[in-house]
C-alpha cells in the first residue's frame, strides 16, 4: 500500500518540516489579515504567527526559530502592507527568547503543558513592546494607555489563543 503521508518521514526529514512550517505560516498570515478582524476586541487581535514562531523555536531550536521568526515577520509585513521589517525584528527577538526554553526531545512535553502558555506570554509581551514601539507617537497616546492596550491586552489575547495548540498537543499525547 502506497502511503502519501508518512509521519516518520515527516519527523526525520527537516526539509519536509520546513516546507510544512512555510505553508502553515502563509495560511496563518491570510487568516490573520482576512478573518481575525471578526474576533477583534477593540482592535486587539491574537498574533497567530507569534504562536507558530514560538512553536518552531521550541521544536527546532533557537537558530531555526529566529530564522522562522524573521521569515514569518517579513511575510506578514508584506501581506498586511505594514512597515517592512517591524514584525521581522519583533518576531526574531521573540524567537530568540523562546529558543532558550528548547530542550532536545522535550518539545512536545513543553508545548502540551502550561509552560507553553507562559513562554508565549513572555515572548508576546516582548514582541508587542518592540513592535508597537515603532507606532506610538509621543503626543498621540500616553505610555500607560499604550502599555495596557497593546502590551498587556494583545499579549493576553495571544496567550489565550495559544491554549488551542497546547490542548491539541496535550490531547495527542493521550492517544
Amino acid at each position: 500500500m502506497n502511503v502519501l503521508f508518512d509521519r516518520t518521514q515527516f519527523a526525520t526529514n527537516p526539509a519536509l518540516r520546513f516546507v510544512a512550517y512555510a505553508v502553515v505560516a502563509m495560511v496563518l498570515s491570510v487568516i490573520h489579515v482576512v478573518f481575525l478582524r471578526f474576533v477583534a476586541v477593540s482592535s486587539v487581535t491574537p498574533d497567530l504567527l507569534l504562536i507558530l514562531t514560538v512553536w518552531i523555536a521550541l521544536v527546532e531550536g533557537q537558530f531555526v526559530g529566529m530564522f522562522a521568526g524573521f521569515a514569518s515577520g517579513i511575510l506578514f509585513d508584506i501581506v498586511s502592507a505594514d512597515v517592512l521589517g517591524s514584525n521581522a525584528l519583533a518576531k526574531t527577538v521573540a524567537a530568540f527568547v523562546a529558543g532558550y526554553f528548547w530542550r532536545e526531545g522535550f518539545a512536545m512535553q513543553t508545548i502540551g503543558s502550561y509552560r507553553f502558555l507562559l513562554i508565549v506570554a513572555l515572548c508576546g509581551g516582548l514582541h508587542n513592546v518592540l513592535y508597537f514601539f515603532f507606532y506610538v507617537k509621543p503626543m498621540q497616546i500616553s505610555f500607560p494607555m499604550f502599555f495596557l492596550t497593546y502590551g498587556v491586552a494583545t499579549t493576553l489575547y495571544t496567550t489565550v489563543a495559544a491554549v488551542f495548540p497546547m490542548l491539541y498537543v496535550n490531547r495527542k499525547k493521550e492517544w
